[in-house]
């Protein structure tokens, strides 16, 4: 299971200078020069991923491996992974190494808050997976039940986690905050009685290992944000319209795909896109599994995949404020480009 360091509530490195960097880079993660029209050629472009390549991003394997990103115009979209000693997207976008990129609000918003032209014009996840992780027995099924707790929670999950207290007007006093590496042994011998992690992974891991999991997602206990947020440039957005239109119909098809069928799309991370990682793909089956519970929600079913609705951005807002982060809706997000997408083709919709 992956650290959760890939989700750095602020990765603030390479964040200065990150305004002057995409204000004065000429480049786009574009290797072909043509910027596109309606009709397509669109040539090759570069997506950064969040992290390491397995089960999370399915749709933009599908999206590859079924044709859609070629059918909508590219003749390649590289992936690119993220995590580990690779840049953030935001610098990535910056530098030009990424034409495009999957992030979240909390990294996303301080980039644009130090003035870097940035948007997110769309969330593969509704729901943050984002959980506080416990075991039946002594299950955390809501805030409340933090009181007296025992909680593991990593330096890089510092912020999400102050943002959750405040969020339940929970005093940090009343909970003992252990320092935690992403070991779930820590919960199963008892040192701890939870810990934040991720509802994709922590979970399936520990039924894999005969334990029987509790958890409790932030999303549902006052603190909603989305994920695997699509990040590009107000350049894109303004001079590429149509090709950036056309990507992401093209990862409309590919998550449609991915969300019927698990078991290929745990197939595809583990033997082909994410080989070199050692993936269980029992496990990526049961990690897709959940994650299409983050991915398709009622608003999604009835909006279209990637969209929210603008009182999921208010209450995104909202979460970001109770982590420090004051930004404004339209100074963060553009959902324009997807909703001209939907109604253009209402076909795209999940059925």
């Amino acid at each position: 299971m992956a650290t959760l360091d890939r989700r750095a509530f602020l990765r603030t490195s390479g964040l200065a200078g990150l305004a002057l960097g995409l204000a004065a880079c000429g480049g786009n993660g574009t290797t072909d020069s043509s910027s596109g029209g309606g009709g397509g050629g669109f040539g090759a472009v570069k997506l950064q991923l969040s992290w390491k390549k397995n089960v999370e991003f399915a749709g933009e394997y599908f999206a590859d491996t079924n044709g859609h990103f070629k059918a909508a115009g590219f003749s390649q979209v590289e992936l690119l992974s993220g995590g580990g000693s690779g840049t953030s997207v935001e610098s990535g976008l910056a530098t030009g190494r990424c034409w495009a990129g999957l992030s979240a609000p909390t990294i996303t918003a301080p980039a644009v808050l130090q003035g870097a032209p940035l948007k997110i014009v769309g969330a593969t996840f509704q729901k943050n997976p984002f959980a506080v992780i416990s075991l039946s027995k002594n299950p955390i099924e809501r805030a409340e039940d933090l009181a007296g707790k025992r909680i593991g929670v990593q330096d890089s999950n510092e912020l999400v986690w102050n943002a959750l207290l405040k969020a339940n007007g929970i005093d940090a006093a009343k909970v003992t905050r252990v320092p935690f590496q992403s070991d779930p042994s820590m919960l199963t011998s008892g040192q701890l009685d939870g810990y934040v992690g991720f509802v994709t992974s922590g979970p399936v891991n520990l039924r894999m290992k005969g334990h029987d999991p509790a958890y409790l997602l932030l999303a549902d206990a006052g603190l909603p944000l989305v994920a695997e947020t699509f990040t590009v440039t107000q350049e894109t957005i303004d001079n590429e319209r149509d090709k950036l239109k056309a990507f992401l119909t093209a990862e409309i098809k590919g998550w449609k795909d991915a969300v019927a069928d698990p078991a290929k799309a745990a197939e595809l991370a583990a033997t082909v896109y994410g080989k070199d990682q050692n993936l269980d793909v029992k496990e990526q089956t049961e990690e897709a599994k959940m994650q299409n519970e983050l991915v398709v929600t009622d608003d999604a079913k009835a909006n279209g995949l990637f969209t929210m609705t603008p009182e999921l951005i208010e209450q995104n807002i909202s979460s970001l404020s109770k982590a420090g982060l004051n930004i404004k809706a339209e100074q963060l997000f553009d959902l324009s480009i997807l909703n001209e997408i939907y109604q253009a083709d209402p076909s795209l919709k999940l059925a």
